[in-house]
């Protein structure tokens, strides 16, 4: 006999006094606010949020956010009364409040097996009279020299060979601030250079910087720079070794940082720098100090960077 799927709520704090920090949760309802009994509690000095600003309950296999609060819930930027959520949606308690990304993980409950009807007892069976033994005497022991083994070689044990990288059907996410990238293939290369599957371009990351990939039954990362920079721990990872839950994986000494939350998702758990702005232009000849610059090519990419990464 089966029991319905355990779907676990998975909520990463991107903004607010709990950004940073992880929430999970099975409850059939989530109450998100300042009040004590909230399962999602907010500090009370956080006045923007309502004592129960929202909640979100379980339909079926599904979620629904309702709003219960005085300055509104949004999500993915929209005001909403109440709707159904998705995995990966964005969403903000209050405008300018606090955020969060909601993902959620379904776990199969286990089969509840049945007891079998109680078997009848056997009758018991009646065992033969045994005569009694004679005792026979005991041969005269022969004590023999004993010689002692030969002492075993230390051997030392050769390390595990490392996994070749080769192509799976494995799914990623990442979760760079606001923002998430999915995957449904890997290797994922990361680094600057247009061939990488996830382009990250700030100071320290090399074109081609570091792999994800997935080999025997684990998530593996790889150092593609030859420096060792990229570390699982705060220990470098030499050529590659495999990702275990909660590690944090550190791509340089000027970040990012992310941690492995298990089954190919990586959350951003430390700011990353915005990349070095470009020089400003010198001043056009017949304008003044004064004079604003000119908002050309350079400046719209920055924008966009800061609106994704920032």
């Amino acid at each position: 006999m089966k029991r319905p799927p355990i779907i676990v709520v998975q909520l990463i704090h991107l903004s607010g006094p709990l950004k940073g920090q992880i929430q999970e949760f099975a409850e059939g309802s989530i109450l998100v606010g300042r009040h004590p009994s909230c399962h999602v509690r907010f500090p009370a000095d956080v006045t923007v949020l309502s004592r129960t600003h929202a909640e979100i309950v379980r339909d079926g296999n599904q979620f629904r956010l309702v709003d219960k609060s005085t300055n509104g819930t949004f999500v993915n930027g929209k005001r909403i009364t109440e709707t159904f959520l998705k995995s990966g949606d964005v969403l903000a308690f209050a405008e300018g409040g606090p955020k969060v990304s909601f993902l959620t993980e379904v776990k199969e409950a286990p089969a509840v097996a049945a007891a079998p009807p109680p078997s009848p007892s056997p009758p018991p069976v009646r065992q033969p009279a045994r005569t009694p033994e004679v005792p026979r005497p005991e041969p005269p022991r022969v004590e023999t020299p004993r010689t002692a083994p030969p002492a075993p070689r230390e051997e030392r044990a050769a390390p595990p060979p490392a996994p070749p990288v080769g192509k799976t059907k494995t799914s990623m996410i990442v979760q760079i601030g606001p923002t998430l990238r999915s995957f449904k293939e890997l290797p994922v290369t990361i680094g600057t250079g247009t061939k990488c599957e996830l382009v990250l371009p700030f100071p320290g990351i090399q074109e081609t910087h570091a792999q994800i990939f997935f080999a025997q039954g684990q998530y593996w990362v790889k150092d593609l720079t030859g420096l060792g920079v990229v570390k699982v721990g705060g220990q470098p990872v030499g050529t590659q070794v495999p990702l275990n839950l909660q590690d944090e994986l550190s791509l340089g000494p000027r970040g990012p940082v992310f941690r492995f939350m298990g089954e190919g998702r990586f959350a951003e758990v430390a700011a990353s720098p915005s990349p070095a702005p470009p020089p400003a232009p010198g001043p056009s000849p017949g304008k003044g100090p004064g004079a604003p610059a000119p908002q050309g090519e350079d400046g719209a990419k920055k924008s966009v960077f800061k609106k994704f990464f920032g």
